[in-house]
């Protein structure tokens, strides 16, 4: 056999070896080209974890969906109200940068925020999380909250 037949044997033995290692990984992505985070419904934030961060000065611009009754009556502290029927006309007021909690009046399933959540992922933000359990979650804990002035 000349030499420089088994040289190109090599290469293509190698070639194939390389191609057959490299396709079970390949198999296991398929149809997952997306990132991680856009797989996720929605980004959690517990209550107890954004109280702490309250606690230590880091500012965090909550999103009420709530009615802007419900908003008028109480609130996390320092919330801004941006009813959920609202979000996809106003949402230019709300920043891109910092961290950015969403919350609605639900006590469980996080819909109207999960639902919030990927129309601003649709408008590009990257910093938006929901509050789990809600603003229910929030009273349940016995955060402090803002009521409206008589």
């Amino acid at each position: 056999m000349p030499v420089w037949f088994r040289s190109r044997a090599r290469r293509a033995a190698g070639l194939f070896l390389a191609v057959v290692l490299a396709l079970p990984p390949l198999a296991a992505r398929a149809g997952h080209d997306q990132v991680e985070d856009d797989l996720v419904y929605f980004l959690p934030i517990a209550a107890e974890r954004a109280k702490r961060l309250l606690d230590a000065g880091e500012t965090i611009w909550f999103v009420d969906l709530r009615s802007v009754e419900d908003f008028k009556q109480q609130r996390v502290p320092g919330a801004h109200s941006i009813p959920l029927h609202d979000l996809s006309k106003r949402y230019q007021r709300i920043p891109t940068d910092g961290r950015v909690v969403l919350y609605c009046g639900c006590a469980e399933g996080n819909i109207e925020e999960g639902y919030a959540y990927q129309v601003l992922r649709g408008f590009g933000y990257r910093n938006v999380s929901v509050l789990e359990g809600g603003f229910a979650e929030w009273l349940r804990l016995g955060y402090p909250v803002e009521k409206a002035t008589p």
